[in-house]
């Protein structure tokens, strides 16, 4: 999770109980960077550390330097990883390293960061000549349907005093407008793709208020909090499917 223009904290330990599709998507993403085992990686958004631990055990000779906005998911990051990774509380848009890695691995994050030509440039500059970066994220389209149906529940009183209107923090973006993003700051083999990955959570409730909603409550009074994740639980029906497209992408530093 990274801060960007959602400065929210997060509910560490809820996140990580059901957030099983980001892990699942999370571990799909480093299947696809390649690892010696020696390298230094830099996990760009590691939330609660769930992911981040599978990516230490793909390099037993190197190291980790794990990355979040969010307070809470620090905490449990370094909790989860003890001495295993080097944790920091950074925004990615302000983000120095003192010394370049040679990847960058990102899943779960790109979309809550409003400024990408910002962030591909400090990842840009983050990297070693040569260095790759594999991600995912919110992509064009991502939960469509059930911000259509929060919506409508936040246009109906008592909700809609506080939430009418209000679009939300998301930058859900293109494949070509990312690639062109990538490739002004300077990237080269730039490949960008949509998937659509729709999911089921096992616990509806918790996984809308944690993950899906949090930035909706933000906007409310404690007394409303309870029944708009009600409202909108009801409002998606059964199963509560969420239909989340995902934005893969790919690119490396020039060498």
């Amino acid at each position: 999770m990274t801060r960007g223009s959602a400065p929210r904290d997060w509910d560490a330990a809820t996140y990580d109980r059901v957030s099983d599709p980001q892990f699942e998507w999370g571990l799909e993403v480093l299947d696809r960077l390649p690892l010696r085992g020696d390298e230094t990686v830099l996990d760009a958004g590691c939330g609660s550390g769930r992911v981040t631990r599978a990516l230490l055990e793909r390099l037993p000779h190197g190291r980790v330097i794990a990355v979040d906005a969010a307070p809470a998911m620090v905490a449990a990051a370094r909790e989860a990883l003890g001495e295993g990774a080097e944790v920091v509380e950074a925004d990615l848009v302000e983000l120095e390293l003192a010394e370049p890695v040679d990847a960058v691995f990102s899943s779960a994050v790109f979309h809550w960061v409003p400024d990408h030509d910002r962030l591909f440039g400090r990842l840009h500059a983050a990297l070693r000549p040569g260095g790759r970066l594999v991600a995912q994220c919110g992509g064009e389209g991502n939960v469509e349907r059930f911000l259509a149906a929060a919506s409508e529940v936040a246009g109906e009183p008592p909700f809609d005093e506080h939430l009418a209107g209000w679009t939300g923090p998301w930058n859900f973006r293109s494949p070509e407008s990312t690639a062109a993003r990538l490739e002004r700051a300077g990237f080269e083999a730039v490949e960008c793709w949509l998937e659509r990955r729709p999911a089921v959570p096992p616990d509806p409730r918790a996984y809308l208020a944690s993950i899906c909603l949090g930035c909706h409550l933000e906007q409310l009074p404690s007394e409303l909090r309870d029944p708009y994740v009600d409202a909108v639980r009801e409002r998606l029906g059964d199963p509560a499917e969420i239909d989340y497209v995902r934005l893969n992408v790919e690119a490396r530093r020039e060498a």
